[in-house]
């Protein structure tokens, strides 16, 4: 690498070296960072954790039946009941908690009025998991 000449003709020439000084020093001080705080990075409190063995007992929410028959008539789990029974019955049910499934089994000839107000009463009494009953087309 040559810095000066005696040469008179190539004297003012521009160096078409590259100066690398810069450049090791630059990497030389990241890699002094990189060494100092590679340690901090990894640093961990280490702890022996105490184990435990619990099974969680989940509340299985009951199941209620409401049925429609063709008349129209309502059924609280296979029992025969008004609909101001029924609402009644929905209130009592709404205050359980978890509160109950209710499965809806309608007739499909019964009036969709009878339906929607049996829906109204579950809504009005505060059940939200209420769930239609079907039976599967046969092929």
């Amino acid at each position: 690498m040559a810095f000066a000449s005696f040469d008179q003709r190539h004297a003012s020439a521009p160096v078409a070296e590259i100066n690398m000084v810069p450049l090791i020093d630059v990497m030389l001080v990241l890699l002094v960072i990189f060494i100092i705080t590679a340690p901090l990075l990894t640093h961990a409190v280490k702890l022996e954790l105490p184990k435990a063995s619990a099974q969680v007992n989940p509340t299985v929410p009951e199941k209620v039946e409401v049925a429609i028959d063709a008349a129209g008539s309502l059924y609280w789990n296979g029992e025969r009941l008004a609909r101001p029974n029924l609402a009644q019955r929905f209130m009592q049910a709404g205050q359980h908690q978890p509160q109950p499934e209710v499965h809806l089994k309608a007739d499909q000839s019964v009036a969709y009025r009878v339906v929607a107000q049996t829906l109204a009463d579950a809504s009005r009494a505060g059940l939200t998991k209420v769930g239609f009953v079907s039976e599967p087309e046969s092929p």
